[in-house]
């Protein structure tokens, strides 16, 4: 799960990539406010393509917990999340919004991570097993190539058969 600290609400500096007037929060915004403060731009890394779900919090309270439905490009390293606020009912709301947040008030990074059970998600493999920490449970990953690999044949029968589905410059 993505976690965001806001800062306070100041202006957004002109060339915001969001075009947004305003970033960070205070007291009484709306829902969409503080979607708008809280979706980006982001440097987030190839951990945030793995996560469903990203908290907002501010003042040491979790503000909005997020369904992530894609991250988008916005400039240069930075991304934004584009997705759907979680109303009360949803257990991730349930969970983490109007109580304090998950990772300690020392933590000077904005973007953190947090491994949740309400973020788990099928093992990409297909063994049915939930995982929180990426696509795969702990070694399903080789599991299922190898299991690819052996649809094919050996490995020089899959290496032959990728080359000629996927022509390119060898790496041999």
């Amino acid at each position: 799960m993505i976690h965001i600290k806001l800062g306070r609400r100041v202006e957004a500096r002109a060339d915001d990539p969001l075009g947004r007037g305003h970033i960070g929060w205070e007291p009484g915004m709306t829902d969409q406010q503080t979607y708008e403060a809280g979706r980006g731009a982001w440097v987030l890394g190839a951990k945030a393509d793995r996560e469903r779900y990203m908290l907002i919090t501010a003042d040491g309270l979790v503000r909005q917990a997020i369904e992530i439905h894609r991250l988008v490009q916005v400039t240069g390293s930075r991304r934004a999340v584009e997705g759907a606020v979680l109303s009360a009912g949803h257990p991730v709301h349930d969970t983490y919004v109007g109580k304090p947040s998950p990772v300690p008030a020392s933590v000077r990074n904005p973007v953190t991570y947090i491994d949740s059970a309400l973020d788990a998600k099928a093992c990409a493999c297909g063994c049915g097993e939930a995982t929180t920490t990426g696509w795969f449970v702990p070694g399903h990953d080789q599991r299922a190539l190898h299991e690819r690999v052996a649809r094919i044949g050996s490995v020089y029968e899959f290496i032959q058969w990728f080359d000629r589905t996927h022509p390119g410059d060898p790496a041999h």
